[in-house]
């Protein structure tokens, strides 16, 4: 997203797709209802309107990453105190029982759903307005440069995760 346009945060391929501010509405929403209090209540909060996550996007870039990381701090804040006898605990998500592990799992697949929606949305708006893309991995061409680098022990292939500038 910090590549991206701020009008290009906003747009829409078509009627039935989600812009990346619809998305992270929709992240921010599920995040606070199945993580918060996440041992002792429901994974669906009574209070979570889910239909609203898709009207109304957050109205600028400041507001669309507050809910980003306001989301992202309820998963967090909720797995770090995290036992390993809790990992076998139940909860319950719309009712349904899940071990502690099957309910991570389940949102983790969740959320990588939408943030490869929302990465592919990024990089085909931000290429088409500006014509760059700075790849979050190993750019297209440079994998043999990685891998050898990493088998020389001149860098880690967990560092280039995410960091292109450094393969």
């Amino acid at each position: 997203m910090a590549q991206c346009p701020d009008e290009a945060l906003f747009v829409t391929l078509d009627v039935e797709s989600n812009s990346i501010s619809i998305i992270v509405k929709h992240l921010s929403g599920n995040m606070r209802s199945r993580w918060m209090d996440f041992l002792t209540t429901d994974g669906e909060k009574p209070d979570r309107h889910r239909d609203t996550e898709f009207e109304t996007p957050p109205a600028t870039r400041a507001e669309l990453m507050e809910m980003w990381e306001r989301g992202w701090k309820y998963l967090f804040d909720a797995l770090e105190p995290l036992t390993e006898a809790d990992l076998t605990r139940t909860v319950t998500i719309r009712t349904e029982p899940h071990s502690v592990m099957q309910a991570i799992n389940r949102q983790v697949a969740h959320y990588a759903h939408h943030v490869g929606q929302i990465l592919f949305l990024a990089k085909h708006l931000t290429f088409a307005k500006t014509g760059k893309w700075e790849s979050l991995s190993v750019p297209r061409g440079k994998s043999a440069d990685m891998n050898a680098k990493v088998a020389a022990g001149k860098l880690s292939a967990q560092e280039t995760l995410f960091s292109s500038k450094k393969a």
